[in-house]
């Protein structure tokens, strides 16, 4: 009688050698069916996240895109689309109330007051606003130019007598400001920023879900590679050249 045996008649609860290998093999296979379980819902989650971010940059960045693609066009072909611009020039003169609050003491340190700002815009159609001008002591001088315009009015402190001019290019002109971010202000600056980010998200994401469905689809490399190789053999060997 080996000691194997002689324990299991001692004891009455030692177990063989196949059995103990066996619940060990039980144990690790258990364990690896928990393991596969979470590594498939892990992957489930990522792939769920990154589908709901595809779709919402995609969504976030959808108009932004199809304008800036069109004007990128539009830029590209500037000299082939013709546009008259639309010049306006006016002429008025002050009354002595207004350019007596215009002349105040204090007034050259910030923008045209209120009331002379809304006496400009009934007789030459332009209002300044919050627009700083610039000060001199026989002038003022506000430009205001906007996406696709452009505007100035040159106020004579000592006469009264205004001068303003609004040229108007047209709404392509307009869109093709939007495009470069020209003269259009704090908000579409933000928007800019904004937009650019869920661009960039919907890329990598766009990336990141061709990476997992490549294998079913042979060409996706290859199809990358030439979008990436493309510009970058124009900008190397054919530009300037």
């Amino acid at each position: 009688m080996n000691y194997l045996q002689r324990l299991e008649g001692e004891n009455g609860q030692s177990e063989s050698p196949h059995r103990v290998e066996a619940g060990s093999q039980s144990r690790n296979a258990a364990l690896s069916k928990k393991q596969q379980k979470a590594r498939k819902a892990a992957k489930q989650f990522w792939m769920k996240q990154l589908h709901s971010w595809h779709w919402i940059s995609a969504a976030v960045s959808l108009i932004g895109m199809f304008l800036f693609a069109i004007t990128g066009i539009t830029l590209n072909h500037a000299q082939s689309i013709s546009a008259e611009p639309r010049v306006v020039a006016g002429e008025a003169l002050l009354p002595p109330h207004v350019l007596a609050i215009l002349n105040r003491p204090g007034a050259a340190n910030g923008p045209i007051p209120q009331a002379v700002s809304q006496k400009l815009q009934a007789i030459v159609g332009l209002n300044p606003g919050k627009v700083q001008p610039e000060w001199t002591d026989q002038e003022v001088y506000v430009a205001m130019p906007g996406p696709g315009s452009d505007a100035w009015i040159s106020i004579d402190r000592t006469t009264g007598a205004v001068t303003s001019e609004h040229t108007n290019r047209g709404w392509i002109s307009y869109l093709n400001d939007l495009h470069k971010g020209r003269n259009t202000g704090t908000a579409w600056f933000w928007f800019i920023d904004v937009f650019a980010v869920a661009c960039i998200v919907f890329t990598i994401t766009g990336l990141l879900l061709l990476q997992v469905h490549a294998k079913r689809r042979p060409t996706t490399w290859p199809m990358v590679g030439l979008g990436a190789a493309i510009p970058v053999i124009i900008a190397m060997f054919f530009i300037h050249s």
